[in-house]
């Protein structure tokens, strides 16, 4: 009996913040299904550059250090994927930052919500602005984008109210460009994680109070491998989802199950 194909060969991806966590994982399997695969980063270099030789050298994949918090910095990290592999396909935002000091909304700071909008939104926008201008035009045309959201833009988090808003709006983000893009042949969705073991969560996940309390909300008592979120989104970018766009794919352990 022949293997079910999860393929994308001959396709160009750039996946944001690619260099470790959820991100790293989808660039390996994404070079596994065939792809040549774009990511940046910020300041992990070293191990951005053990990802790039892991996964074959610049021929297959490379590296941007490219700063994302505005919708400049998400065009010109599409300008330099462009550059080098000559065409993009499909686009993995990914990147993003979470405060774990939780912060009240009467003692926010300017400057924390501006910097998570900045870098959660603003940024994406500059990278589906430019990754779709591409895909519009190239041949054969088409693609995909998934963008990256959170448990947190379903139901909110409270003392992360910047972060649920940023999160909030890449759903909504999701589902209009999904009408929008539909004509030209590019499907729009999303993956709303959990919680996941990172960088990103280690300080609350090694937390052992904190921990408890994030676990006993989640039925399967665990966070979630990156592979387990990146198993997701390759699915979404192959031809076996190719109807489906607008969807929000829920991987969070059951923690909340929305419709």
């Amino acid at each position: 009996m022949p293997s079910v194909p999860l393929s994308l060969e001959n396709k160009v991806a750039l996946v944001t913040g690619g260099s470790r966590g959820i991100g790293a994982a989808t660039v390996r399997l994404f070079l596994q299904a065939g792809a040549r695969v774009a990511f940046n980063y910020r300041a992990a270099q070293s191990a951005a550059d053990a990802l790039v030789a892991e996964c074959g050298g610049p021929t297959q994949c490379v590296a941007f250090a490219q700063e994302l918090s505005t919708p400049e910095d998400g065009r010109a990290l599409v300008r330099s994927t462009v550059d080098h592999f000559g065409r993009i396909d499909i686009l993995v935002a990914n990147h993003g930052i979470w405060e774990s000091q939780e912060a009240s909304i009467a003692t926010m700071s300017d400057t924390q919500w501006r910097t998570t909008l900045a870098i959660n939104l603003d940024s994406v926008f500059g990278l589906i602005q430019a990754a779709v201008g591409h895909m519009q035009k190239q041949s054969p045309g088409g693609g995909n984008i998934v963008l990256i959201s959170s448990t947190a833009g379903q139901r909110g988090e409270a003392f992360h109210a910047d972060y649920a808003a940023s999160k909030g709006a890449v759903i909504s983000m999701t589902k209009g460009l999904a009408t929008e893009l539909a004509r030209d042949g590019i499907r729009v969705n999303c993956v709303a994680p959990g919680w996941v073991a990172t960088d990103m969560s280690a300080p609350a996940l090694n937390d052992a109070q904190n921990r408890d309390r994030f676990l006993s909300l989640i039925p399967l008592g665990r966070p979630a491998d990156p592979m387990e979120i990146a198993g997701p989104i390759l699915f979404l970018c192959t031809p076996l989802a190719g109807f489906m766009t607008g969807e929000i794919v829920n991987v969070n352990g059951g923690a909340v199950l929305a419709g």
